[in-house]
């Protein structure tokens, strides 16, 4: 009875995150493909008028990265600021509080899905072929959002104590762009920072993709291990730190 209440819940909770981001646009929901396609045509203008790239492909290749990196980037600020920005509901309302960063990160998945659609698009008409290994991506964008999870519940629970919380998030979002191998190729990093690279999940996941939709493989192992066991970590410390913290969110709310 309780699971489906709380189910309930959740799905009400990701309804309401969804319209009210596109309330009052005129756009509405086409803004999660106009997103990454200005970002898409700006990046291929730099790097094939400016700077120009070789690479076959360049726009799938870009989305296969910015798509990705677009979901986590605004599941991870706008998960952050879950818990305040619903004070008034959490106050009124006795539900467990752990559905309110968890919906904010599955209402962006909703966004990652469509923007799906705009890369499978993009692939057929670049030429590049759809293969049963494009069943992988769920693992793969699964994975990602047991990662952002993770740190949604960490960074969520942590800024009803200090407000400064999703400021340095916002920061650290920005660096993430040059972190993760969005317009460059894993190739060009440097030996020494390979392996520690593949410790990022973003970009052990950007490059997962890349096998799979460019190259029609299915990702390496060793880089799914790295994604699971970081994913992994990431929850498990999310969860005990919003456990510790949450009881005290009333009084500072």
């Amino acid at each position: 009875m309780w699971s489906g209440e709380y189910s309930f819940v959740l799905k009400n909770l990701v309804l309401k995150d969804f319209r009210i981001r596109y309330r009052n646009m005129s756009l509405g929901v086409l803004w999660s493909l106009l997103n990454p396609l200005v970002m898409m045509g700006v990046l291929i203008f730099v790097f094939t008028k400016i700077f120009p790239n070789p690479r076959p492909h360049f726009a799938v290749f870009l989305l296969c990265g910015l798509i990705p990196l677009s979901f986590f980037q605004v599941a991870w600020s706008s998960g952050t600021g879950a818990i305040l920005d619903n004070a008034g509901l959490i106050k009124k309302v006795r539900v467990p509080r752990v559905l309110f960063p968890i919906a904010s990160v599955l209402s962006n998945f909703v966004h990652l899905f469509i923007q799906l659609g705009l890369l499978a698009v993009v692939a057929l008409i670049s030429g590049v072929h759809i293969t049963l290994n494009w069943l992988w991506l769920p693992v793969i964008l699964g994975l990602e959002v047991v990662f952002a999870s993770g740190l949604v519940l960490a960074t969520s629970s942590l800024n009803v104590y200090v407000r400064d919380t999703r400021y340095v998030v916002d920061s650290f979002n920005t660096v993430l762009f040059w972190l993760v191998p969005v317009f460059y190729d894993f190739a060009f990093v440097p030996r020494k920072y390979a392996e520690i690279y593949q410790y990022n999940p973003l970009a052990a996941l950007v490059l997962a993709m890349r096998q799979v939709i460019l190259l029609g493989n299915p990702p390496a192992t060793v880089l799914m291990l790295k994604a699971v066991l970081v994913s992994c970590v990431s929850l498990t410390l999310g969860v005990l730190i919003f456990g510790r913290l949450k009881d005290q969110f009333y009084d500072h709310l």
